[in-house]
C-alpha cells in the first residue's frame, strides 16, 4: 500500500463547488493512481472528510485538475 499526497493545481468552480489551487489531500491506496481506478472513490472520500466537499460533483477528479505525487 502507498501513500499519496493530492494537490488542486488550479483553481475551479462548478456546480456550486469552488476548488482552490493548493487544496491538499494525503489517500492510502493499493491502486497506482487513486485518482482513475474505482472511480476515485478515494479521493472522494479524503476530499469529503477534509474539506467537506464533493469533488466529483465539481467535476474535478480528473488528471487536469490534480496533481498526483507518492509520498511512501
Amino acid at each position: 500500500m502507498a501513500l499519496f499526497l493530492i494537490t488542486v493545481k488550479q483553481n475551479h468552480y462548478a456546480n456550486g463547488i469552488r476548488l482552490e489551487k493548493g487544496m491538499t489531500v494525503e489517500v492510502a491506496s493499493k491502486y497506482s493512481n487513486p485518482i482513475t481506478i474505482n472511480g476515485g472513490h478515494e479521493v472522494v472520500d479524503a476530499f469529503m472528510r477534509k474539506y467537506g466537499i464533493d469533488i466529483k460533483k465539481n467535476c474535478g477528479l480528473s488528471s487536469s485538475y490534480l496533481d498526483l505525487k507518492k509520498i511512501s
